[in-house]
Formats: C-alpha cells, structure tokens, sequence
C-alpha cells in the first residue's frame, strides 16, 4: 500500500505504478482541477482521486480493463465514490468536463505496443490524438492538464496551443512536464 498525503493505494499488476510523473501531475490536480473532472487513461486512478478529495465530480476512463478494476479498488480504499468508464481515448465518453487530466504514454518505441508507456515511434501516438480531439469534450470554462516530456518535444505543444508549464521536474535523461492550458 502507497500513501501520499491523504491518499493511500495500492499498485495492481500490469497497470503502471505512479512514479515522478504522477507525483508532479497530482501537485497540479491539486492546484487547478476544479468542476465536473475525467481523469483520461486513470492507470491506478491517483488524479481522479485526488480531485475526489478536493470535493470533484470525476469520471475515470481507461481502455485497460485491468486498469479500471484497480482504479475501483482504489476509490474503495479511499471511501470515495466516481464513475469508471472504459474508453479507449474519448471513445466512450458522452459529456463535457471543466477539468481533463492526461498523463499519457510517452516514451519512445519503434513499435506502438498497448502498455501504459508505449507512445510509439516519437512518443506523441496517444499525445497526438488526444490533442486532436479534446476540444470536443470540454465545457466554456475549462483546463486541460497534460504531462509531457523533453523526448516527444513538449515545447512544440506550448508553443502551439500557448500553454503553461505549471510543473517541472528535470533528471538526467528527461525533462517532466505538465502543460495547462485552455
């Protein structure tokens, strides 16, 4: 069982235990996810469930079935209460939110494999279609927040949609990033 803060979960195999990135994401949820939530491809469910405890109404979504059993067992842990849905992308989902949280797959890989990490030849597979189409799915007052990284060129995105760098988090290999923006 992990704990942060006032959260505590546990990590299911096969579904990507949160690690640096999430922790910079979640500090972002934390300061600027506000309204009616969809914590897209929710792994674990750690940003929907910390926009749970900020008092949101959040909808979970993720295309891995294993995924969606733990994101449920981690809201029980946590006796709160949100809608899972499974989605591949907004595939499944019918409404509009204020708040979209995004940490997507992004690491490189000559073959796009179907693994929480996998972002395909430039690492902006997922990354692309979500930018692609987000815009469907969101209410007048609304913000995305979107981790990337220095290997799929997050700055190519802040330049082209004017988006913040609310969170940054540099180690040797990669920088991290979460870009909000509207």
């Amino acid at each position: 069982m992990l704990e942060f803060d006032d959260i505590r979960l546990e990590c299911c195999k096969d579904v990507y235990c949160p690690r640096e990135d999430s922790f910079i994401l979640m500090d972002a949820v934390k300061q600027f996810a506000f309204g009616s939530v969809l914590d897209l491809g929710c792994g674990t469910g750690i940003q929907g469930i910390t926009a749970l405890k900020k008092g949101l109404d959040v909808t979970f979504a993720d295309i891995d079935k294993k995924a969606l059993e733990c994101t449920k067992n981690n809201i029980k842990i946590n006796s709160l209460e949100g809608k899972v849905v499974e989605s591949n992308m907004f595939s499944s989902i019918d409404k509009r939110y204020n708040t979209i949280i995004f940490n997507p797959p992004y690491l490189i890989s000559d073959k796009l494999n179907a693994i929480a990490l996998d972002g395909g030849r430039e690492g902006r597979h997922s990354i692309d279609i979500f930018l692609s189409e987000f815009n469907n799915y969101v209410l007048p007052e609304h913000i995305i927040l979107l981790l990337e990284s220095s290997l799929n060129n997050y700055y190519k995105d802040v330049k082209k949609y004017n988006a913040e760098i609310v969170q940054i988090n540099k180690n040797f290999f990669e920088t991290l990033v979460v870009l909000k923006f509207k």
